[in-house]
């Protein structure tokens, strides 16, 4: 495993992302510690979506990152750099038509592949610390009822090694971290934009009262928002909670 990375492996967890917020308190971790489990017992997506795991199959792992000069005004620039490493990643691997659902879920073709959560620790205006929890579905084949999920399993019809997968999404991880307190978000958008899900097409939203919209996603501002195209030609950027991406 890469000499950056110090492991640890557990058999089975609540959450990985709240295993490392709980080794920080206790302990100073070293800056890029990873926890990965082989069953997460209440892994949660964004807005708390229980996401449902069947133990040994799929790739559940948190990445403790240290920041010393990361603004909170650039944060969302670490949701385009992780977005990007396990784009780089899955690429590598020739997984088809990878792309990124904003903020930071991660399709193949319409379907669900990944999903990110990433959990700021504030100090002051600065970042101190992110915990970077990640849920890729690998060898899983069976979601039951989730119609819009999959799996690498799926899409290529290849068995993975869940190691060597760790190994190549970490290492596009660290190449993408290591230089994030260095970049604005206005220069990490253009990359990110280009991956965007349904980017230009017409597509269907729910407000936060369920009301249906109309419109188009033109891109995401510098503060993270979705840019979308209304009617009548009306921009307006929405917030994670505002706006919920319905195809």
């Amino acid at each position: 495993m890469g000499k950056h990375f110090q492991i640890l492996k557990l058999d089975a967890t609540d959450s990985t992302n709240i295993f490392l917020k709980d080794l920080l308190r206790s302990e100073n971790p070293l800056d890029y510690t990873v926890v990965v489990t082989r069953r997460q017992l209440k892994g949660r997506g964004q807005m708390n979506t229980v996401w449902d795991s069947e133990g040994g199959k799929n790739l559940t792992f948190s990445v403790l990152k240290k920041f010393d000069a990361m603004s909170v005004r650039h944060q969302f620039a670490l949701n385009i750099a992780v977005s990007l490493a396990v784009f780089n990643a899955l690429n590598k691997l020739a997984i088809p038509d990878v792309q990124i659902k904003w903020p930071n879920d991660i399709m193949s073709g319409s379907r669900k592949i990944c999903g990110i959560l990433i959990e700021n620790l504030l100090r002051g205006n600065k970042v101190g610390e992110a915990i970077i929890g990640i849920g890729l579905n690998v060898n899983q084949t069976d979601f039951g009822g989730l119609d819009k999920a999959s799996s690498l399993k799926l899409v290529t019809g290849r068995n993975f090694d869940l190691d060597e997968l760790l190994h190549t999404i970490l290492e596009c991880l660290k190449l993408q971290l290591d230089t994030v307190e260095a970049k604005t978000v206005a220069q990490l958008l253009p990359a990110y934009e280009q991956l965007l899900f349904r980017k230009d097409k017409p597509s269907t939203f729910a407000d936060a009262k369920g009301e249906r919209l109309m419109g188009y996603i033109r891109g995401v501002s510098t503060s993270g928002k979705l840019v979308i195209e209304l009617e009548d030609r009306i921009i307006k950027e929405f917030d994670l909670k505002e706006v919920t991406l319905l195809y």
